[in-house]
């Protein structure tokens, strides 16, 4: 790893020379009263002095809706055309806070946990992170509770800290990050003796995830479910705006003798989600659509693919029309019989 120290001028240069290349980058920008990544034009005013942007950044390589492939039939013949994996092109997401990059570590072992998703892991490859470190935070943060944090590098390529003196600390991670930190900063400066820490926001640990796990393993009949579910909507606004949730459904756009396969996103806690063609439902109730939601995260992701379905970044929470609060939940379970 490589720390760099330079001035924001130079940050500010760096990204509009991103721009100006051949290099798509996308940044959080103002859109009406939300904050979200769009893709940057010259003169385009990246937001700041905000928590988290409305939306997750997985849909860069998760796309809302995607056509897996396309066919075509003649008589009796069929031929099919699949997604060129060359044509994805290079990006960078700038300014990606830390609970995001981190949340590409559950999203890429899901995607290539009993199967390689080709689509997913091409998208993935063509992206390098930028990631910003958080100096504010609010009530719904709680990423310390997930062993994460607001200067958490894992997943990001580089992470810039944004110092005091209108300079900034660059964490150089990865090879991708250094190839772009070679491309565009021609003057680096190492950085000596910055000790991010003192800028940082305080995220509170709100409980312990071992703990919750723990809980969670005796739990599936526990009355806790109906008492948390009682005012879920199944609007599904928790799972489109988390950056780890991974739901999908496949849908047939057929026209004549010709369609395409399309993935979208779905969400467990749909009434739908797993209704049989016969008509038989094993998740009937909000309450049991709820439970599949928490053990999912917290407890199968952990022990099939080690990873954490939850990075603390508390959209669900802010996003949930009837409030309901993730934390709070959680820390209920820890507390629970």
């Amino acid at each position: 790893m490589t720390n760099l120290h330079i001035s924001q001028y130079a940050l500010e240069q760096w990204l509009c020379q991103m721009v100006s290349s051949k290099i798509k980058v996308f940044a959080p920008v103002h859109d009406g009263e939300k904050i979200d990544f769009r893709l940057l034009s010259s003169g385009d005013e990246v937001a700041a002095g905000y928590v988290q942007t409305t939306q997750s950044a997985k849909r860069f390589a998760f796309p809302k809706a995607e056509r897996l492939f396309s066919y075509r039939k003649e008589g009796k013949d069929v031929t099919l055309q699949e997604r060129n994996l060359n044509d994805f092109p290079e990006i960078v997401l700038w300014k990606v806070r830390p609970c995001d990059a981190v949340g590409f570590g559950p999203l890429t072992g899901i995607f290539n946990w009993d199967y390689k998703d080709n689509l997913y892991n091409a998208r993935r490859a063509k992206m390098t992170l930028v990631s910003f470190s958080c100096t504010q935070c609010d009530e719904s943060c709680f990423c310390t509770s997930v062993h994460g944090g607001p200067g958490n590098t894992e997943g990001s390529d580089i992470q810039v800290t944004e110092l005091p003196d209108q300079s900034a600390l660059v964490e150089v991670l990865t090879t991708k990050g250094r190839a772009l930190v070679e491309r565009f900063i021609k003057e680096p400066v190492p950085a000596d003796g910055i000790d991010k820490s003192a800028y940082l926001a305080s995220v509170p640990v709100r409980f312990q995830l071992e703990q919750l796990h723990e809980k969670l393993e005796g739990a599936f009949d526990s009355s806790i479910w109906k008492q948390q579910s009682e005012r879920c909507l199944g609007c599904g606004a928790c799972a489109f705006v988390c950056p780890t949730c991974a739901c999908f459904d496949i849908q047939e756009d057929a026209r004549g003798s010709s369609g395409s396969r399309i993935r979208c996103w779905d969400s467990c806690g749909f009434s739908l989600f797993t209704q049989h063609t016969s008509g038989h439902n094993p998740r009937p109730t909000q309450s049991t659509r709820w439970r599949q939601r928490i053990l999912h995260k917290f407890s199968y992701m952990p022990d099939r693919i080690n990873e954490t379905g939850c990075t603390g970044c508390g959209r669900c929470s802010r996003a949930c029309p009837v409030d309901m609060n993730i934390v709070e939940h959680l820390m209920s379970i820890t507390n629970h019989g």
